[in-house]
């Protein structure tokens, strides 16, 4: 092993790899505390020929590798946890080409999302991808996960946003798919192979994105409403009145509204009364677009707004973005909390949520349920907090029999178990419960033809 380790050090170059607990130390642990790895060793190669090296020499000996991004992943697919090598992408960060006519560019695995958002703007253009990660989070990532986030009803998931990758395979062929067309009809697509395949069946050191022409015009609401099924009728008439423009339609219940005053600095509540349900909603579009108005005149015309207030300036559409944006670190001060990220057809949001709140405040009773997100795409981040003074251990103790039992929820509503945070570790053998034996086999097949040896991320997505 001594020898693979040397070989492995001499592939990623003088400044691309570290064996100091303390450089690695941070590339163990995922931001919520849930898992923590081990390894011995951080690859950080900056090519895809560097990358290439290590994977032909894991290969051969059958080392197993885990390819790691900007660490924010929540199922666990990032972490090592039998002392694997760590694998990341982070020094890969060269944005190769924009073609703002085109409306195209490559960007490597390594870049931050932010950071390619802001490489389109620089071109005045618009990479739509935004979730609240993308300050660190990074496009080889989001690409392996299929990132979805908040524009999805507009711009759709990350697999629609990718023209072409470059990818490595397990044995260190690179397969470059960096075409940016829109149409090539010539066989299989296999560039959506690896698009959510978490880095298990190949390593993504490239990509090309679509670009769309920015806004000239922005439109933001707080709409409070009394129920997820006014909420539903609302996404449809405000579809219809912005002539199809909405790109973000949030929902957000009454107590995760609360958390955030509560807990994140500089929030306020911009509505008189308290409401059950809110909904943040956007609309984008051109110049003379008129979107403020339209959506002015579409709220005051539906019956199930009880109130709403609409951004005047760039200060207030912040304001009421970050009570949605911190929805999710304003559960923390509050203890435990035991996350689902799941999503039904939109229709049957209502009696899903009406069902999966009842059952867990029968399992639990005093269980605080924050079920927030995209309503828009039927995505629904179906939380619960330990009861108000209630033991977190014994809480969190109890994950997986919550898991369950909501997970069957939504299968029985032809939901999926995982929208958009991916399978990883935490959901490998849950799909054994809901995939058909035909899906299962077919990924299994795949996952062995392309890494035989099983070095690739092993024991994520897909058990074999």
């Amino acid at each position: 092993m001594t020898d693979v380790i040397a070989r492995l050090k001499d592939a990623a170059g003088p400044k691309g790899w570290s064996d100091d607990p303390q450089e690695i130390a941070p590339h163990l642990e995922e931001w919520r505390g849930k898992y923590h790895g081990t390894s011995s060793l951080l690859l950080k190669p900056d090519s895809t020929t560097a990358v290439s090296k290590i994977l032909a020499i894991c290969n051969e000996t059958r080392t197993p590798i885990v390819p790691q991004g900007g660490n924010t992943g929540l199922v666990g697919g990032q972490m090592p946890f039998h002392n694997e090598i760590i694998l990341s992408l982070a020094r890969m960060t060269k944005t190769r080409h924009v073609d703002p006519h085109g409306m195209s560019m490559i960007v490597e695995a390594g870049v931050t999302l932010a950071a390619a958002q802001e490489a389109a703007d620089k071109a005045d253009r618009l990479f739509p991808l935004s979730i609240a990660s993308e300050g660190s989070a990074t496009i080889g990532g989001n690409v392996s996960t299929n990132a979805g986030g908040v524009h999805v009803i507009k711009y759709g998931n990350t697999r629609e946003l990718v023209l072409g990758i470059e990818v490595v395979l397990a044995d260190g062929r690179v397969l470059d798919m960096l075409r940016t067309l829109r149409k090539d009809n010539t066989g299989y697509d296999l560039k959506q192979l690896f698009i959510g395949a978490e880095g298990t069946l190949g390593i993504v050191t490239a990509v090309a994105l679509k670009l769309f022409p920015k806004p000239a015009e922005k439109a933001t609401a707080l709409v409070a409403i009394p129920d997820p099924a006014a909420a539903i009728a609302l996404l449809s008439h405000l579809q219809k009145a912005t002539g199809g423009a909405m790109s973000t339609f949030e929902l957000m219940p009454r107590i995760g509204i609360d958390f955030v005053l509560a807990h994140v600095p500089d929030t306020n509540d911009p509505l008189a009364k308290p409401s059950a349900w809110y909904v943040l909603a956007e609309a984008s579009g051109g110049a003379n677009s008129h979107l403020n108005d339209a959506l002015q005149s579409a709220l005051a015309a539906f019956d199930g707004v009880t109130d709403a207030v609409i951004a005047q300036s760039e200060t207030q559409r912040a304001a009421l973005w970050k009570l949605r944006e911190a929805m999710s670190e304003a559960q923390k001060p509050e203890g435990g909390s035991i996350k689902h990220d799941v999503s039904v057809p939109i229709k049957d949001i209502p009696a899903f949520l009406k069902e999966g709140i009842a059952a867990m405040e029968k399992l639990v009773p005093g269980v605080r349920p924050v079920p927030f997100g995209h309503l828009g795409d039927g995505n629904i981040h179906f939380n619960f907090t330990v009861p108000k003074g209630g033991d977190n251990a014994a809480f969190l103790a109890r994950w997986n029999e919550i898991q369950d039992a909501v997970h069957d929820i939504v299968h029985r509503y032809g939901g999926s178990i995982s929208a958009e945070h991916g399978l990883g570790i935490m959901k490998v053998h849950e799909i054994e419960r809901y995939k058909s034996a035909a899906e299962l086999d077919v990924m299994r097949s795949l996952k062995r033809t392309l890494d035989p040896n099983n070095i690739l991320n092993p024991g994520k997505v897909v058990a074999v």
